[in-house]
Formats: C-alpha cells, sequence, structure tokens
C-alpha cells in the first residue's frame, strides 16, 4: 500500500500520525474500542486538548449501558471532555441535543424520533439512521458551535483500510490517524489488554454487542444471542417492525423491515430462540453447510 501519509486529511510532512492537524478538529468517538485506542494515542501525542478540538460521541438510545459507561471512564480516567450528542426533532430543536452519560436515552428515544420523523425503518439499503443519528447531528453541532470548516478524526484501522473512502466535502476533511500508524485489531486489543491488568479498564461488552445492540447488519447468530441474553433489548426493535406508517402501503414491506426481503423478521427471530434449547448457541453454525456448497436448513 502507498504511504498511508499521503491520504485526504493529512499532510505529507506529518511525522507523527496522531499529531494534530491544524484548524479545527472533530475527534468522533463511537464508544468501541478501537476509537477508544485512537482517542487514547492522540492525546499521547498532543497532551491536553485545546479548545479547538472536540471529542464527540453520538448517542443512540440503543447502546449498551455498558458501552455508555466505557465513554463516560475514558473521560473521566484520560481527563479529556467529551461533548454527548443525541438526535432531535421538532419541539424547536436544531437537530441535535447536548446530553450527558446521566441524562443520555437509554430506550431508543432518539432513534424512535428518527424512525417516526421519516416514517419508515431504515435497512440494508437505506442507512439513514448512521448519517442522521450520528454523521449529521455532529455536524449540525460544530456549525451552531460557529464552526466554519474542521478535520474530522476517524477510527478506521490499517486492516479495514477498503472503509477509508474519500470524500469531497467542503465542510470537512476525514483524518485518518490509525490507518497512517498501520494500526491492526490486533494492536488495539493488545493495548486493551494491557489497560484490563494494570487498571482492570475495559469495554466490558458482550461480543457483537457494540455499538446499536441489535443492528440489522449484524448476523443472526448475534441478533439471536441477544434475544436470549436481552430479550427486552432485542423486543424494541421487533416492535418497530410492527409499526404502521401513515400512507404507507403495507405491501412494499421493505419499508416495515430492518432486513432484507427474505430474512426473518426480529419477531420471527425471538420466536425461533424461545423454541430452542441453549445448544442452537454452543457451535457456530452447526447445521449449516453452505460453506460446501448446500444448505440443510
Amino acid at each position: 500500500m502507498d504511504d498511508m501519509r499521503c491520504l485526504p486529511g493529512q499532510g505529507l510532512d506529518m511525522i507523527n500520525p496522531y499529531e494534530l492537524p491544524e484548524g479545527n478538529v472533530k475527534i468522533a468517538f463511537s464508544g468501541g474500542r478501537t476509537s477508544g485506542y485512537m482517542l487514547h494515542e492522540i492525546l499521547t501525542a498532543n497532551g491536553d486538548l485545546p479548545d479547538r478540538v472536540k471529542v464527540i460521541f453520538a448517542n443512540t438510545g440503543r447502546e449498551m449501558p455498558e458501552t455508555l459507561d466505557f465513554v463516560q471512564e475514558c473521560s473521566q480516567r484520560w481527563s479529556v471532555p467529551i461533548t454527548w450528542l443525541e438526535y432531535r426533532k421538532g419541539d424547536g430543536k436544531v437537530g441535535f441535543d447536548v446530553v450527558s452519560h446521566n441524562s443520555a436515552s437509554r430506550n431508543g428515544e432518539p432513534f424512535d424520533d428518527l424512525i417516526s420523523s421519516k416514517r419508515r425503518l431504515p435497512n440494508v439499503f437505506e442507512r439513514f439512521c448512521t448519517q442522521e443519528m450520528k454523521v449529521r447531528t455532529m455536524r449540525r453541532y460544530l456549525v451552531a458551535e460557529g464552526w466554519k470548516t474542521w478535520h474530522s478524526a476517524v477510527g478506521i484501522r490499517a486492516d479495514e483500510a477498503h472503509r477509508a473512502k474519500p470524500q469531497q466535502d467542503s465542510k470537512e476533511a476525514v483524518w485518518w490517524p490509525l490507518l497512517a500508524a498501520g494500526v491492526t485489531q490486533s494492536d488495539v486489543m493488545e493495548f486493551w489488554g494491557k489497560q484490563q491488568l494494570a487498571f482492570n479498564f475495559d469495554l466490558r461488552i458482550t461480543k457483537g454487542f457494540g455499538n446499536c445492540d441489535g443492528c440489522f447488519l449484524k448476523s443472526e447468530q448475534t441478533l439471536a444471542t441477544l434475544w436470549r441474553m436481552h430479550p427486552e433489548r432485542a423486543a424494541w426493535w421487533a416492535a418497530q417492525e410492527d409499526r404502521v406508517f401513515p400512507g404507507k402501503d403495507k405491501s412494499k414491506q421493505n419499508a416495515q423491515m430492518f432486513k432484507r426481503m427474505g430474512q426473518a423478521r426480529y419477531a420471527e427471530l425471538g420466536d425461533f430462540v424461545s423454541r430452542q434449547a441453549d445448544w442452537i448457541f454452543e457451535d457456530v453454525d452447526y447445521f449449516c453447510q453452505k460453506d460446501d456448497g448446500e444448505c440443510t436448513g
């Protein structure tokens, strides 16, 4: 791969990939280990962040409690202010609200507001949930703060470089410090392993439950595990698929489903899980033979 430091948003003369670029900088913190590692390395390289830098966490209301606690703990342990934002629609709001660990939504309220506003569900073909609740919510906040242009630090690693897509934006230039540093998932996990041993500090969450708990991009195995371990959380997603949106043709089922046509609805998956014993979770794809060119299901 060519020199990572030649990527958009980074100067050719940048020696330390974590050194802050000039001007305003937004650090997007998803609440996961990778973006947490990125934040730590930026702090290590630059010390206390100047006022022209804002660390932002956009809460959808469907994050696990452990994610919210992790964001708060990073802020406290590393003495870095983190701005918590949530999508808002109506009631005189300007598209966002500033909240805190204590006041943050925990029952999907921002997501519910978005679905009500759009009168349809996001899905694998139209992922407006990410655009509205994260990308545009942060953008609206920064514009309201008076920012005209800025760099945006995004936690994409070197082993997922295919996700780094240059963008044409008059306001925002993307900065990929982890990509420039050649960081891989093993580096991130090694860092958090040391944090766990030394400080008992890590994201204490079940694998697959990061970000939105029941995201439609997750595998059916992960969603089935959510139904088994946290049925009350999985039920929220099932309830959304049961909603009737005024003016929508109910025959257009894609508007009423998170998953693609032909895939199980959330309630159907939950019903399947409730009728099975725990053994179905002991072996991944126990009966699945798709890798051998056939399916016995």
